[in-house]
């Protein structure tokens, strides 16, 4: 056998530990070392064993990750959710569908302090969720807008996709955050669209509340402060270069701590708790690279890339034929596996057949991220699927039957970014 055949026959076989439900950690890792030992030996084996686990933490770069972590955490624990979602609801509750609108702002709005899609997924909807049920809302819609929502999460810089993709292709992080603000508050502006017309066509789905008089409206403003001081001085700091990310990282922690002290939902158990959920999540993420890195080593040794970029270019495929390949190739991918795992897996074979067709890796940043969204609510096995079903005690057939205009939207966002590339691109150009 080949060496690029070994390689992807190494693929082949991690995505099949996937499917019987093997930890995508140690996947990765089993395929990675079993690949080597197959091309190298048992003394190469014992190398990479002794190598790839330390190199793969061991970057200054990846003390970001904790950090991020812990903001989101902490925001969580501060009550900030609920607090952006009364604004959201505020201002959009009136309108027909008006709690799943503002469902999808307070997402967008968490998700700029959170970062992780299922943690904005589980906290909206044990905020949301009940209210949308008191107001008669049909639990496919209230449970889809949860369900996609809680996507924009992973976009909505600070992003921890976004800085595991920057740590892996050594991009800039500053960019990418800045890279996703458009496209982000793009997909926001879809989601509300998507909910506008189905409850035109279907007004029972979500029926309109009551409107608040602007004096209201106002004084919710003034619970969200805390949000967007941390988002300007994180997201802010790093765009006129007074903090590196780490920098930021550490601010954003600490101000979200802060919050949660003076608003007084910080007590010393919460605050053991929340500790233990962020080491518990960054010790997650530091597992699932130690077993990518395990598993690039192996694929480094198959010239894997060098094979698909000639295939690439055999096929005479130009940027855009490529990126609408690749589209459907994650749209299925996303039926199997979640949006950390897609990235770990495959962006060490496309990454660098993106970069011999001249395509941006800022903005491919943003596109492979977006891409990843569709599959946390592809069914059938989305991620934010499943958290809401576990979450809502709902079916998980109520949740897929509402999900299908949020898809449609993200189609309309994927168009979009591969035709217009400066919705992501004109933001980091100011930052040259």
């Amino acid at each position: 056998m080949t060496p690029a055949l070994t390689g992807l026959a190494g693929f082949a076989a991690v995505l099949l530990l996937m499917l019987v439900r093997v930890p995508v950690a140690v996947a990765m890792g089993f395929v990675g070392a079993a690949g080597f030992l197959y091309l190298q030996g048992w003394a190469g084996l014992a190398y990479v064993m002794g190598a790839s686990p330390y190199e793969s933490v061991f970057p200054y770069s990846l003390s970001v990750v904790p950090l991020f972590v812990m903001m989101g955490v902490f925001a969580s624990y501060a009550g900030l959710s609920r607090q952006l979602y009364d604004v959201a609801y505020a201002f959009l509750g009136h309108y027909r569908g008006g709690l799943a609108l503002a469902t999808v702002g307070a997402c967008a709005g968490f998700g700029a302090i959170c970062g992780s899609a299922l943690a904005t997924a589980a906290t909206m909807c044990r905020v949301a969720l009940p209210e949308m049920r008191r107001h008669g809302y049909a639990d496919s819609l209230a449970t889809a807008s949860i369900a996609a929502g809680g996507t924009l999460g992973i976009l909505i810089p600070p992003s921890i996709i976004l800085l595991i993709y920057a740590l892996l292709t050594e991009q800039s992080l500053g960019k990418l955050f800045i890279a996703a603000l458009v496209p982000g508050l793009l997909g926001t502006v879809l989601y509300m669209l998507a909910i506008t017309v189905v409850t035109r066509l279907n007004p029972a789905l979500g029926p309109a509340g009551r409107r608040m008089a602007w004096p209201q409206r106002l004084q919710t403003l003034r619970s969200v402060w805390p949000v967007m001081l941390l988002f300007l001085l994180v997201i802010g700091g790093m765009y006129v270069g007074l903090f590196s990310p780490n920098e930021a990282a550490s601010v954003g922690a600490v101000g979200a701590l802060v919050f949660a002290i003076a608003g007084r939902t910080m007590g010393v158990a919460r605050f053991k708790a929340s500790l233990v959920e962020a080491a518990s999540t960054s010790g997650m993420i530091f597992l699932i690279i130690i077993g990518a890195g395990l598993f690039n080593f192996f694929l480094e040794g198959t010239d894997v890339p060098q094979y698909l970029i000639a295939q690439v270019r055999a096929l005479d495929l130009g940027p855009v034929s490529f990126l609408i390949l690749l589209s459907v190739f994650y749209l299925l991918l996303g039926c199997l596996m979640d949006d950390l795992a897609m990235i770990l897996l495959t962006l060490p074979l496309v990454f660098p057949v993106t970069q011999a067709l001249g395509i941006d890796p800022v903005w491919f940043g943003i596109y492979i991220v977006t891409i990843v969204e569709i599959g946390l609510i592809t069914p059938p096995v989305g991620m934010n699927l499943f958290v809401i079903q576990g979450v809502g005690q709902v079916k998980l057939q109520t949740v897929i039957r509402g999900i299908l205009p949020f898809i449609a939207a993200d189609a309309i966002r994927i168009g979009l970014l591969i035709a217009v590339p400066q919705i992501a691109l004109f933001l980091p150009a100011f930052m040259d």
